[in-house]
């Protein structure tokens, strides 16, 4: 096991609750002040509002149920971490499990007594969160990995920004008080080379593509024709999401290495997959969904403003 005293490190990273989770949003806001001065203040006075004095960690979304969606395979020894940050105001937590030859089942119930295991009959990471969201019965739903690289903790800003009516707010590991432990210069390279691509191509704004921390509003993300079966599900996520023109933003995200074993990513071979995944989708038509609510006061976003700021 990796003993880089985990704990130590997301509570320096995560400290005073919701006042470093609100210094998050308006540091990432900051970047857009010189256009919509009062956007930051608003939409961090909308999150306030919503948690008011409990803290981000502690606070729970009132009438809006929420499911995790934990993708795992031989994650024994990082679950209990994971497990035991998990928001108390959760909903459920679905595992799902990838054929695991370790005690990842019998860890996870224990930690979490309530959880959902679900069989993957695909192979993947794409196709385990495509049956992850089948099987979430939650009004909002949240995605992280099993390896503890994602602090759960974080997820309290996540879904208060669904609460404010956002349908998709992804992390994002290089805007300001985000940032990663795990990225080597080569990947760092091809996140930010397929990053590059897809703004190109498809006149997105994101600052991060290749990053798996993220949550929706049932019937946004979910019901998007997804296909890819691999490690390029996030990317093809992220350009389906924006052009079926869902009100989204990105978020600041601390990426920690993970704690126990070694990624399943290989880079060359998953990043052949991701680069055909933006191109082929270039040619998909995606239809609008019906939004959830009218955000444009929240629209100047560094990475994703509206749509029609896009195309304008």
């Amino acid at each position: 096991m990796n003993s880089r005293d985990q704990e130590g490190r997301v509570e320096d990273q995560l400290q005073n609750g919701a006042a470093q989770g609100l210094y998050r949003v308006t540091a990432m806001l900051s970047q857009t002040e010189h256009r919509l001065p009062q956007t930051g203040a608003r939409l961090v006075d909308g999150i306030a509002s919503h948690v008011g004095t409990a803290g981000i960690p502690e606070w729970g979304p009132r009438s809006h149920p929420v499911s995790v969606v934990i993708p795992a395979r031989n994650e024994e020894k990082c679950l209990p971490y994971v497990l035991s940050r998990i928001p108390p105001w959760v909903h459920e937590v679905i595992l799902v499990d990838g054929a695991s030859a370790d005690a990842t089942i019998d860890v996870a119930r224990y930690h979490w007594p309530s959880i959902r295991i679900v069989k993957q009959t695909g192979k993947g990471k794409g196709a385990a969160l495509r049956e992850g969201f089948r099987h979430s019965t939650g009004d909002l739903i949240v995605a992280i990995d099993a390896d503890g690289s994602m602090d759960p903790a974080e997820m309290g800003i996540y879904v208060a920004l669904l609460a404010l009516g956002f349908d998709y707010v992804k992390g994002s590991r290089m805007l300001p008080a985000g940032g990663s432990c795990d990225l080597t210069m080569f990947r760092r390279l091809g996140n930010w080379t397929f990053r590059m691509l897809t703004n190109l191509i498809h006149r997105s704004r994101y600052t991060d593509l290749c990053y798996g921390y993220f949550a929706f509003r049932r019937g946004t993300v979910d019901a998007l024709p997804l296909r890819s079966d691999d490690f390029a599900i996030e990317t093809e996520i992220n350009i389906k999401a924006w052009k079926a023109g869902l009100r989204m933003i990105e978020v600041p995200s601390r990426e920690l290495d993970r704690i126990d074993g070694r990624s399943a990513l290989r880079p060359l071979g998953d990043g052949w997959r991701i680069l055909r995944a933006i191109v082929r989708e270039k040619f998909s038509r995606i239809a609008h969904p019906r939004l959830t609510a009218n955000l444009r006061d929240f629209r100047a976003v560094s990475a994703l403003a509206d749509r029609e700021e896009s195309d304008e």
